[in-house]
């Protein structure tokens, strides 16, 4: 959030995690593509100057919108990312927290009331859903079941107040609390802003269990961080695409281990709902081909080679392997590809 960069550069705490604060509730509202205004700008920055307090600010932006009401889309819009925007961060700036379904209702319950319909704010939908995502080329992930939501969340919560942690790495804790981070974003409890209400949960959680964690993630990736938890609950196996943790995991790294994994939304991207055959095999067939004219080709220059994500071509080498069509001849760095048909070609020249 270049909008506050100047009183983070300040040597003032108060107003250091004022900016902090304000920065990742207003880079959340990028889940549901929404944008704040100019005036909350100024709100803000008002704010973490100290000439008001947060919940001044938020009286202020709700006389804003009775002065003027919203009358076109992006007015709405950008009513709803202001008014949520001053709530997340009045809920980022106190530590108070319990870890319960009760306390992620509180939350979604605190940041939409008045904002969504009154009926939604804070409640526990009643009926299935569905979402076209296009980073899934519009399917949908299939979301927890309307009768069962307050028996998984029970289920889902106790599981990780009883996991233990102890003697576990780093990495392995960070890789549980990303798993549970996606069980109760798939779980789905409200029918909207499902996202930015279990973001702030988890928010929160980190901070009770000492983790420190680098914020600027969910301001400048927060959607990164949504298609990544539609990743890790989504699936099609007709179309050999299982559920994957890797996004999720590349963003807590970055977020709790201070790693510099490269946050790519296309990397997530379903190309196609069905992706045909020949294509696959084409696929094959140019790694294939390039393996054979350069042994020692790197899986980068096969993704530039073949116009692949690296992720599609460590996958079809993965696949190649099992049909033994490839081999691999000595370590990862300074060993070679071998080509097992062309091999085989080689062998029965020699017996003849």
């Amino acid at each position: 959030m270049e909008h506050f960069e100047e009183y983070k550069k300040q040597t003032e705490p108060e107003k250091y995690q004022k900016a902090e604060n304000w920065g990742i509730a207003i880079g959340l509202q990028r889940v549901d593509n929404l944008t704040p205004s100019k005036y909350l700008i100024e709100v803000a920055k008002d704010n973490i100057e100290g000439k008001i307090s947060i919940d001044e600010a938020g009286e202020q932006i709700t006389q804003y919108y009775k002065k003027n009401p919203a009358k076109t889309l992006k007015e709405h819009g950008e009513k709803e990312a202001d008014e949520v925007s001053a709530r997340i961060t009045k809920l980022l700036s106190t530590h108070s927290f319990s870890f319960s379904p009760a306390e992620l209702i509180s939350i979604h319950k605190a940041l939409f009331t008045g904002v969504l319909d009154h009926k939604i704010a804070g409640q526990i939908r009643d009926y299935d859903i569905t979402k076209e995502e296009p980073i899934l080329n519009g399917d949908t992930v299939v979301y927890g079941r309307a009768d069962s939501i307050r028996e998984t969340l029970d289920y889902d919560f106790s599981q990780e107040k009883k996991f233990n942690y102890k003697g576990l790495s780093k990495r392995e804790k960070v890789e549980q609390l990303a798993k549970f981070t996606s069980g109760i974003w798939q779980i789905h409890p409200f029918g909207e802003g499902n996202t930015r209400a279990t973001t702030v949960f988890i928010i929160k959680y980190l901070y009770t269990l000492g983790f420190e964690s680098n914020n600027d993630m969910f301001k400048e990736h927060a959607k990164y961080f949504r298609n990544a938890l539609v990743r890790a609950n989504y699936q099609n196996l007709a179309h050999d695409i299982p559920y994957t943790m890797e996004f999720l995991n590349k963003f807590f790294g970055n977020l709790l281990l201070g790693e510099k994994n490269l946050l790519d939304n296309r990397e997530m991207q379903i190309k196609s709902k069905v992706e045909s055959k020949e294509k696959i095999e084409k696929s094959k067939e140019k790694i294939m081909r390039f393996i054979s004219e350069n042994p020692q080709i790197t899986t980068n220059q096969l993704a530039k080679f073949a116009n692949l994500s690296v992720a599609g071509v460590e996958k079809n080498l993965r696949q190649l392997k099992e049909k033994n069509l490839i081999r691999r001849i000595g370590p990862d760095k300074g060993g070679h590809w071998e080509v097992v048909e062309k091999l085989e070609k080689k062998l029965e020249k020699k017996e003849d």
